[in-house]
């Protein structure tokens, strides 16, 4: 799965994934700034610079919604994975 982050924003800003399916997700950062993906529910929390990418693998998830946001712009910066 791919995650975009520009002008502080993901892009999707929803990502529908197969449940009960570890996930490759690859998010690029397409801002000069640093910013961070963090999910209390995934468990998961990330820095992604600037202009680069990071990889995580996330789940097998049970069917349900995941709430994630970027840390550096909580405002903006957020989304959620739906398991289905």
């Amino acid at each position: 799965m791919k995650l975009e982050i520009h002008n502080h924003l993901f892009n999707p800003s929803e990502l529908i994934v197969p449940a009960d399916t570890e996930i490759k997700l690859v998010i690029y950062n397409r801002d000069a700034s640093p910013e961070e993906f963090e999910s209390y529910q995934l468990n998961r929390k990330k820095v992604i610079m600037g202009n680069s990418k990071a990889v995580l693998f996330i789940g097998p998830l049970p069917a349900g919604e995941y709430l994630f946001f970027g840390e550096f712009h909580p405002i903006t910066a957020q989304g959620k994975i739906i398991a289905q």
